[in-house]
């Protein structure tokens, strides 16, 4: 079993303020006996009069190691390898990121980066760690 992240709780408790219902932690996507995918967590919320429930799935990363674009380039072979198993396994879910507000505002600004999250159409949760709540979607 893999490691939680560092802000694991943090994130579960913004998306909670949120109005989320976290419904899986981890999420588990399986393959095979032998393949198993886990993503940090799966959540769901009730939207609008149809009545019906958005599903996501949110993987975190807290981008404390010395280099930034190293934690982006696995955050992000992570991301699309993700996306992809969501797609064949639960088509229903949205994936997306989950990063620190320090982050998003400093490295996630970047020309490059900013690129990169056209490119690869990632979604985003920025999240106020001190305050435990989400600043912003990003779509």
């Amino acid at each position: 079993m893999s490691a939680k992240d560092l802000y694991h709780e943090i994130v579960r408790t913004a998306l909670e303020k949120d109005g989320w219902h976290i419904t899986d932690d981890p999420l588990i996507l399986i393959f095979t006996p032998k393949r198993q995918l886990r993503i940090d967590l799966g959540a769901e919320k009730l939207i609008g009069a149809e009545r019906n429930n958005q599903q996501i799935a949110v993987e975190i990363k807290t981008f404390l190691a010395p280099s930034n674009l190293s934690e982006f380039h696995a955050a992000l072979g992570q991301f699309l390898n993700y996306r992809l198993a969501l797609k064949v396994r639960q088509p229903e879910r949205q994936l997306f990121l989950a990063i620190p507000r320090e982050i998003y505002q400093g490295f996630f600004l970047e020309e490059f980066t900013q690129l990169s999250i056209a490119e690869y159409q990632l979604k985003l949760i920025v999240f106020h760690v001190e305050n435990q709540e989400i600043v912003q979607w990003i779509n």
